[in-house]
């Protein structure tokens, strides 16, 4: 994705999200690999839908593709030093649906975040990747 176009899907998408669309947009996923990235956008969205939706699409997307959500565990990883408590949760939240081990460089050293809920989150996704 390059030029207009990726600044297109990067308003479309999330738009589409906020108004429920998400089955379409899990099929586009599962089409276009190239769409990934756009992931690591919609998570740091200020409406609650879109990162909810966010959060639902990569339960699906996992189940069959995991590849392309491996890929992104370095970006969604550096989210657990955003300044935003809930971004921080909703990326040590994701990584602990991809449930790989490459997370945990990312997630070990949040154990220790600032925010009760964000530690708590990051401690359960340390598990579910270590079960």
């Amino acid at each position: 994705m390059t030029g207009t176009a990726d600044d297109e899907l990067r308003v479309i998408i999330p738009e589409h999200m906020e108004r429920g669309f998400l089955e379409n947009i899990i099929d586009m996923f599962r089409h276009y690999d190239n769409l990934y990235p756009l992931i690591v956008d919609m998570i740091k969205d200020e409406r609650v839908r879109v990162r909810l939706g966010t959060t639902a699409l990569v339960e699906e997307l996992i189940k069959d593709t995991p590849g392309p959500l491996i890929g992104l565990i370095p970006s969604i990883g550096e989210l657990l030093g955003d300044p935003s408590s809930n971004i921080r949760g909703d990326a040590a939240n994701l990584l602990g649906i991809i449930k790989h081990k490459d997370a945990l460089p990312y997630l070990l050293p949040a154990e220790n975040d600032a925010d009760d809920d964000v530690r708590y989150i990051v401690r359960e996704a340390i598990s579910d990747i270590k079960a």
